[in-house]
């Protein structure tokens, strides 16, 4: 259902800057709720400030300078390495509660991506809600092991996404390493 209080105001997605830091944690505070929410701000500072997270791409989805969603994509390698694929990681995605189901993490996805595909990126990879990243293009990814082992149940909800041509046949076997901040098993238990 449309906000009718947004209905027919534009959208404007831009990079972060440092000063929008309170409200992007705030902001993924709010999203995940009393309960996982401090758990995931705290892991976007971690990002934010994480050197082997970079290059990163942050984006911030706001309406008359309201900020209303956040994406993070950090980078991601491949284990072995198969030579000239850029990979990128996509967590989190965050959107003010009551303005869920809008649009807008869509918007923050497809954003990104084509952001990340003009800086030639050729994978992006999620572990992620198997019932929404589909809609984005992802699909679950068996050529490429999470860096922790997924439980089988769950095994749909590591997905990728291709921005290359033939980037996914390329990396059949491989596994990926991702930034510190997120190099911690408890975070990939889906």
């Amino acid at each position: 259902m449309v906000n009718p209080a947004m209905a027919g105001r534009r959208l404007f997605i831009r990079p972060t800057r440092a000063s929008d830091r309170a409200r992007v944690l705030d902001l993924h505070r709010a999203a995940f709720g009393p309960h996982e929410g401090p758990v995931i701000a705290d892991l976007v500072a971690d990002l934010l400030d994480d050197p082997t997270a970079a290059p990163r791409l942050s984006l911030l989805a706001e309406r008359d300078g309201r900020p209303l969603g956040h994406i993070l994509f950090t980078r991601a390698t491949l284990s072995p390495d198969p030579g000239g694929i850029q990979a990128r990681l996509l967590c989190p995605l965050a959107v003010s509660p009551e303005l869920q189901e809008q649009g807008i993490g869509g918007a923050l996805i497809r954003e990104g991506l084509s952001r990340l595909r003009e800086a030639g990126c050729d994978l992006v990879f999620v572990l992620g809600h198997p019932g929404y990243y589909p809609r984005h293009g992802f699909h679950p990814c068996r050529p490429v092991s999470a860096p922790y082992p997924i439980p089988a149940q769950n095994a749909d909800a590591w997905m990728v996404r291709g921005l290359s041509p033939d980037a996914l046949e390329r990396v059949e076997g491989t596994t990926l390493g991702c930034a510190t901040a997120l190099d911690l098993p408890h975070l990939w238990a889906e």
